[in-house]
């Protein structure tokens, strides 16, 4: 494989899909003490490149969350001439088993993982078995209430459309002192249940996410289902978004990136 050395101003943009266990990770987001899945692809990226690269991902996850559709892109050197598939093939290579580069394309210079973006669809799975198997852990959350499940298929319903959803968020403490009334607006075009034996499946799809907003939805909807609230609750967290409800987090292992969806690029 071709080693690249030399960096010239012909730097192509590559949109890549990558898949990655959580369990191992710090989450996405580089940080000084490293850990995070941006920081073991970026050192991918410089085994092969003999030199630093820096990438852009469509969104944060994390500790914990998995993804089987991360978006990120780079502008990698045009002296590589590497094509889409042995760029793949090369950064598996250099990655570990838990993170996995599942799809190469070139794209247009304006694009961006994070400002292009139009949707994006999480998953959420919960086992609802009495004993959580094994090859299932790290990866569900082993809710050992009892759940009503036409009652929670019925509370996600109610998350669909346009809301404030500033009460089923949480702060990373870089927001705005005095926020635009837009700024929690978000919109959720389904949110879905299916159910295979003993494993629920939610399905969010939405224009963005708030920090956490996916688990609090999550958390908050089994409460309903679990009788420790009421679908009205939830009415009036959407109807008085005030920041100050009490709320109520799932854990990060049952949570997925499944997709990131782009206008014009299939």
């Amino acid at each position: 494989m071709m080693r690249c050395r030399f960096f010239t101003p012909d730097m192509p943009r590559y949109l890549f899909t990558c898949a990655y266990d959580g369990q191992p990770w710090l989450g996405w987001q580089s940080q000084a003490g490293g850990g995070t899945v941006q920081d073991c692809i970026e050192s991918a990226f410089a085994r092969i490149l003999k030199g630093s690269l820096r990438i852009h991902a469509a969104g944060r996850t994390d500790s914990g969350v998995h993804a089987l559709a991360q978006c990120f892109h780079a502008d990698v050197p045009a002296a590589c001439h590497l094509n889409e598939e042995t760029w793949r093939a090369a950064l598996n290579a250099q990655l570990p088993a838990s993170v996995r580069i599942m799809d190469v394309r070139v794209v247009s210079p304006d694009f961006h993982a994070r400002f292009s973006a139009t949707a994006k669809e999480y998953e959420y799975r919960i086992c609802v078995g009495v004993v959580l198997p094994p090859h299932l852990a790290g990866r569900v959350w082993h809710c050992r209430h009892a759940l009503h499940v036409s009652v929670l298929r019925r509370t996600l319903k109610l998350f669909e459309g346009e809301h404030d959803f500033r009460n089923f968020s949480a702060r990373r403490g870089n927001e705005p002192t005095s926020p635009p009334p837009d700024f929690f607006c978000r919109t959720i075009y389904s949110a879905t249940l299916t159910q295979s034996g003993e494993i629920l499946v939610m399905r969010f799809c939405g224009s963005g996410f708030l920090y956490r907003m996916v688990r609090m939805l999550v958390g908050t909807a089994v409460r309903v289902a679990c009788g420790s609230l009421q679908m009205a609750d939830i009415r009036h967290m959407l109807k008085y978004p005030s920041g100050t409800a009490p709320r109520y987090c799932a854990p990060a292992e049952g949570l997925y990136l499944t997709r990131v969806i782009y206008d014009n690029v299939s």
